[in-house]
């Protein structure tokens, strides 16, 4: 009788046993489980012992390898802004300006490799110009446009401009000849703002 009855009670302490460990991991998973971590994009204020970044390009690229930026949107837009903003040319027979850049083509962009900062840029651009020349007893109106073939970062001392007028019958090839070589003037104004521009490119 008595081994019958600790039977009994040793069955009943397992059952509670496992109706204990039952209620407690049914605890765990539900009522007390932690909520699920949201994820969240790090800043590089957020980074561990940052108070100021050591390193060139995103702040995922802490190891400063291959990064490669497109400059491409302010460089055009800037190239046009200092080439229009070049002004009148006097001429001993007439006065010409930069009216548009109807060709920007190329590219400009900002590497980092190991931690260090370059840049480049290739560009070809097509300029419109326009003026007035005196020819013969006459004040005459003409319109052209001056083409400036590949260049690059460093190559701007050996920049060179191609000049063309548009049609003019009116014109005879003497008048057409002194115009475009005076016109071939702009050359060095142009150098100068392809310069400054090549100087901010560097600075960014």
């Amino acid at each position: 009788m008595e081994g019958g009855a600790a039977a009994v009670s040793t069955e009943n302490a397992s059952e509670s046993a496992a109706a204990a460990s039952y209620t407690y991991w049914v605890r765990e998973l539900t009522h007390d489980a932690a909520p699920r971590p949201v994820p969240k994009k790090l800043d590089v204020e957020d980074l561990p012992n940052q108070s100021k970044p050591t390193h060139l390009g995103s702040a995922w690229n802490r190891a400063g390898t291959w990064e490669e930026k497109s400059l491409n949107n302010w460089a055009s837009n800037r190239i046009k802004e200092l080439l229009v903003s070049v002004g009148t040319l006097e001429f001993s027979g007439g006065r010409a300006e930069i009216s548009e850049v109807t060709r920007c083509s190329g590219d400009a962009f900002l590497v980092t490799v190991r931690n260090k900062k370059r840049v480049g840029y290739n560009y070809e651009l097509t300029l419109r110009v326009k003026g007035e020349w005196t020819v013969g007893s006459e004040r005459r109106k003409v319109k052209g446009h001056v083409d400036i073939p590949e260049f690059s970062l460093g190559e701007l001392d050996d920049l060179q401009i191609q000049v063309k007028l548009s049609e003019d019958k009116d014109l005879s090839q003497q008048d057409k000849r002194r115009i475009i070589e005076d016109l071939k003037l702009f050359l060095q104004p142009l150098r100068e703002k392809l310069h400054q521009f090549e100087q901010e490119l560097k600075d960014r």
